[in-house]
């Protein structure tokens, strides 16, 4: 196995737990993860804006986490890193959202952590 494959599946193993814990949060803390959106948007968003996109994101990540898992089998099944690869392009537009989110409510320290998780899930679509 060559070190970019090493790389690309460790990528998808940190992109496993990072969506998957974040995708169950927002489904078992649906209303403390609201609320947390509601008074960090709401200046901004309406309310309405701000519940489709966190279903949204909570989608998104949870078909991320699972695509990322299901990468990581299939790599080691087959050879193929093609559910990894969607994986990532998916879990890519969830941060997508989030990065949006961020910015326009200024929060700059929120937005730079998303900007190293995308440039993480940047460069394990190209290690794929």
């Amino acid at each position: 196995m060559t070190s970019p494959k090493i790389a690309f599946l460790l990528i998808l193993c940190f992109f496993t737990i990072v969506f998957l814990q974040s995708g169950l949060d927002k489904v078992f803390d649906k209303k403390g993860n609201l609320d947390y959106l509601y008074s960090l948007l709401g200046s901004v968003f309406s309310k309405s804006i701000i519940r489709f996109a966190f279903y949204s994101v909570t989608l998104l990540e949870l078909i991320s986490g699972l695509l990322c898992a299901a990468g990581l089998f299939d790599y080691f099944l087959s050879a193929s890193s093609l559910f990894g690869l969607v994986g990532l392009i998916v879990g890519s537009f969830a941060l997508l959202i989030l990065l949006f989110g961020q910015r326009v409510s200024k929060n700059y320290d929120g937005a730079k952590t998303i900007a190293v998780y995308f440039i993480l899930a940047t460069a394990g679509v190209l290690l794929a």
